[in-house]
């Protein structure tokens, strides 16, 4: 019996759960081939602050898989393989070996696009000087750890308050560099916080003595062979080294008059994450995913997104209509501010926004733990925004922040998102309680009952 044929495009998180689900439900009934661009199969550009931050056994561990984890024979990962085509009437794909530069059709039966995304350069002069570097990759992580340890670098630039700016300006300020943080929107992290939560961070940034520039546009990098400074439109910044974290484009340029692309180069899916191309899926960052809270599709670039979708698509592989739509997700993370950590789960009032999703808002604040435990003890005070439906009450988003690791409460509000539990389910929900731990009443139950106006409990 011949074997089913699935290639797979893409060695991060969705090729890789994709081998994992095939091999689980199919066995040796399937013959796998997965295709990566690369050289390095597969870093985790989420890791790359830990690496940086020498918190990592090595770099070559920072990955998702190594091509060795898989010995089977049914199984064949070729990194240096660049997929070029679809040729969708043929059921091939071409693939240019970068060994020797030589162009190769493979058949498929089935075909799991997980392209991923590249990080964007800014459009405007001075990209190509030295030390003007992007964060993401294997290339780039040891490109910039060098950098940490640099005496010839002492002033760093990073363009870019999201996630990964965020990680790179506290990595560089723990090194002893002189770090200025830019982003062109009015606040760091403003896409994923509100301004209850941002107006925090932002200050704890200055305390660590990060210079934050908001609103800059920038208009070029300039120097003499190597960047020496960033001119923006109100000042020019002196730097050694610029960092750009500016955000990311899909990587689908190869794609385009085979496969639909929006606007913006995102795969266009069914809700079967089916593309137009009969047998040909697609999953992970260069799609558009389905948000449960927003209950519409956008752009959620995050590990766990990805291999859920390859989780189902490899579920429904062989049925000719999968006997239910992919269910959506939620779209949760985390991050450590130097001594913050939040968590964010669902929509915020900036991506509410942008999905036409109407919200209301409620902000809370208290301390962990009974007024009785003093702060010094593993009291301090934790910060819980809420968002939800004005008319239903359904929970379509929320954060928690604070200098204690209470990260794990933001799994609490992505369950209730994904179950569509509202701020009156919230509010009574069974939490435990132990004064070393927490309150009678959890920081979640006091914060949904504030969204309810409730009489705000004492203890």
């Amino acid at each position: 019996m011949e074997k089913t044929k699935v290639i797979i495009v893409g060695a991060s998180h969705g090729g890789h759960q994709s081998i994992l689900e095939l091999l689980s439900r199919y066995g040796e009934d399937v013959d796998i081939t997965l295709f990566e661009a690369g050289d390095y199969v597969s870093f985790m550009s989420c890791g790359m602050e830990l690496y940086l931050e020498d918190q990592v056994t090595d770099v070559n561990d920072v990955r998702n898989f190594r091509p060795e984890n898989f010995p089977q024979s049914n199984v064949h990962i070729l990194n240096n393989h660049q997929v070029t085509a679809i040729n969708a009437d043929k059921k091939t794909v071409s693939v240019v070996r970068s060994s020797d530069d030589q162009t190769k059709d493979y058949a498929y039966d089935k075909l799991i696009l997980s392209s991923g995304v590249t990080p964007n350069s800014l459009p405007v002069p001075g990209t190509d000087l030295e030390n003007v570097y992007l964060m993401r990759g294997y290339d780039w992580a040891t490109k910039i750890k060098a950098k940490l340890t640099d005496p010839n670098v002492k002033k760093v630039a990073v363009i870019g308050a999201g996630y990964i700016g965020i990680e790179a300006a506290e990595a560089f300020c723990k090194a002893g560099k002189e770090v200025t943080l830019l982003d062109v929107i009015d606040r760091p992290l403003g896409t994923y916080l509100d301004k209850e939560m941002t107006d925090i961070l932002e200050d704890h940034l200055k305390e660590k003595g990060i210079n934050v520039v908001t609103g800059a546009k920038i208009n070029a990098f300039t120097g003499e062979g190597q960047v020496a400074a960033i001119q923006t439109e109100q000042a020019e910044i002196a730097t050694d080294l610029v960092i750009q974290a500016a955000g990311v484009k899909a990587n689908t340029e190869w794609l385009k008059g085979v496969v639909d692309l929006d606007e913006r180069g995102w795969i266009i899916t069914d809700e079967y994450l089916q593309t137009n191309l009969p047998d040909v899926y697609a999953v992970g960052d260069a799609t558009l995913a389905y948000s449960v809270p927003a209950r519409t599709k956008m752009p959620i670039a995050l590990a766990t997104v990805a291999r859920r979708e390859a989780r189902y698509i490899v579920q429904h592989l062989f049925e000719k209509v999968p006997n239910k739509p992919f269910g959506g997700v939620v779209g949760s993370s985390a991050l450590s501010v130097f001594d913050y950590h939040f968590a964010a789960s669902g929509l915020n009032s900036f991506t509410a926004s942008k999905a036409g999703v109407a919200i209301r808002s409620s902000y809370y604040e208290d301390t962990l733990r009974p007024k009785y435990v003093p702060e010094k003890f593993g009291n301090p005070k934790v910060s819980v925004q809420l968002f939800f439906d004005p008319m239903t009450h359904q929970i379509l988003g929320g954060a928690v922040l604070s200098t204690y690791d209470v990260t794990a409460q933001g799994n609490v509000l992505a369950l209730a998102i994904q179950q569509k539990l509202t701020i009156e389910d919230l509010a009574e929900a069974d939490f435990f309680f132990q004064p070393g731990f927490d309150r009678q009443w959890s920081v979640l139950n006091l914060a949904a009952q504030q969204a309810l106006g409730e009489e705000p409990f004492v203890e």
